[in-house]
């Protein structure tokens, strides 16, 4: 029987203390990589550091990548304005585009829009069972009682965050079928590239509202008031 992940039987010369599982990444797709994913990508892992504190993450990755990603650019110039009125850094990002490893290593994939969630269920991968739209997962997560993750250990190196998150998107994709969308709009998180940064902003809140669950629901710390 295989050991469970981050507890191998030690053994000569091997440290006795447990290992770290492996972390647990999640990525976040849009189109070109330099608004909406780099908005989310950046509130969110703000949002991580807020709740674990300071730079501790424990064991989650965030990242982000497009489907038609401007490989290298910098953040969109609003995009980074949004970050910052959050408290969230925006600086040192540069684009990418959506390669076949993003979705490999990637435990949780959160879209923009269905037409990303699709694009990138269709690169394979078995991504489906872990592959939301990020209003979608919001939904989702809000229906699952907290009760039934595991809770955080701070024992562990990564503080038992890994299988907790593991443990949500499973249990989001066993209610994917049942609790459906209002509208299939409701799932949308709208490209506000070339919009004044009226639009930004009130994308930026769009995301970081849907963000505050999933955050909770990941490090069953709620946000402070």
């Amino acid at each position: 029987m295989m050991a469970p992940l981050g507890r191998g039987i030690a053994g000569p010369g091997d440290d006795p203390l447990l290992p770290p599982a492996p972390p647990f990444r999640i990525l976040h797709v849009s189109t070109g990589n330099v608004c909406r994913s780099p908005i989310t990508e950046r509130l969110h892992r703000h949002a991580l550091e807020l709740r674990l504190g300071g730079a501790h993450s424990g064991g989650l990755i965030v990242e982000s990548a497009g489907t038609w990603g401007h490989e290298g650019a910098p953040m969109e110039a609003h995009a980074a304005t949004v970050c910052a009125d959050y408290g969230a850094d925006p600086g040192g990002f540069t684009g990418r585009e959506l390669l076949d490893e993003h979705v490999i290593r990637a435990d949780l994939v959160l879209t923009a829009t269905r037409d990303h969630r699709a694009q990138v269920i269709s690169m394979g991968h078995s991504a489906g069972l872990r592959t939301f739209t990020l209003k979608e997962f919001n939904r989702l997560v809000r229906a699952i009682d907290p009760a039934t993750l595991p809770e955080p250990d701070p024992a562990l190196p990564d503080c038992g965050l890994v299988e907790r998150a593991r443990a949500l998107v499973g249990a989001a994709a066993a209610l994917r079928g049942w609790l459906l969308a209002p509208t299939p709009e409701s799932d949308e998180v709208h490209d506000p590239y070339g919009a004044p940064i009226t639009f930004f902003r009130s994308i930026g809140d769009e995301i970081n509202q849907a963000l505050d669950p999933v955050v909770t629901a990941l490090t069953g710390v709620p946000a402070r008031a």
